[in-house]
């Protein structure tokens, strides 16, 4: 069975802003402000509806039979478009089982809405029995099916006032966590032109929540002992093989 891990960064769709609220012959920070400045207004914080994000990156750990491997979906130059269609042309391929840390309340709904807008067609994504009967008790887009198993909202037990921060649960169970970068700073970097930085930022919060998964296969019985401590060493010998400096300061971080 193939595993494959995600997770996205986003900032704000300036262009939809634009369009929503007339603001044409702003620059880009400036609409980006009017938007901040309107969710504000609407709920005291700036964390924009999802509709009005866009994708910047995604990135993932693929656990197939053969290997592991973590990277970014495209290159630093690609656009939204082409970063989403490989997304999900690699579910089409691969019927893999894909696994987040709130990929149902974030990072699905923002592909959702950025496939519509480019007319990004999943086929098998959005199958829910219709066409292939295995798809009615295993979907990727039921909440309690584990073809997309979100490990935060199966950890709270579906509760939302359960939920916890990937940051902290990582951090408890030895992992790396956040190393200094955060969500809240990829905007400041995509302005400065840092794709990399937030490219790099997102492979190792990916990274995060492989590690994570692990443990949860572990306690779900997937995993003897034994095959979580080989799987753990699989990644600290694929990242060592990579010799980036983000990789290497991740595994610095690593305490067990």
């Amino acid at each position: 069975m193939n595993i494959f891990v995600f997770d996205i960064e986003t900032i704000p769709d300036v262009e939809g802003g634009r369009r929503l609220y007339n603001l044409e012959g702003l620059s880009d920070q400036e609409v980006a402000n009017i938007m901040f400045h309107k969710r504000r207004q609407e709920t005291g914080n700036e964390f924009l509806r999802l509709h009005l994000h866009r994708v910047v990156a995604i990135s993932v750990v693929l656990r197939s039979r053969e290997r592991l491997a973590v990277w970014s979906l495209g290159n630093e130059d690609a656009g939204e478009k082409e970063i989403i269609e490989r997304f999900f042309n690699g579910i089409d391929k691969y019927i893999p089982t894909i696994v987040s840390w709130n990929g149902k309340g974030f990072d699905l709904p923002v592909l959702h809405y950025r496939s519509l807008l480019h007319g990004i067609a999943a086929p098998r994504y959005w199958e829910s029995g219709d066409n292939d009967q295995s798809f009615r008790w295993n979907n990727y887009l039921s909440r309690y099916h584990r073809r997309h198993t979100d490990l935060m909202d199966v950890l709270a037990g579906y509760e939302m006032r359960a939920v916890a921060p990937l940051d902290e649960i990582a951090s408890l169970l030895g992992f790396p966590g956040k190393m200094g970068m955060s969500g809240a700073k990829v905007w400041d970097n995509y302005l400065a032109g840092d794709i990399a930085g937030i490219r790099n930022y997102c492979e190792t919060d990916v990274l995060n929540t492989y590690l994570v998964y692990l443990r949860f296969e572990l306690i779900n019985g997937n995993l003897t002992a034994e095959e979580y401590q080989q799987e753990c060493q699989l990644v600290r010998d694929t990242l060592q093989q990579e010799n980036k400096p983000h990789f290497d300061e991740f595994l610095s971080h690593w305490q067990n």
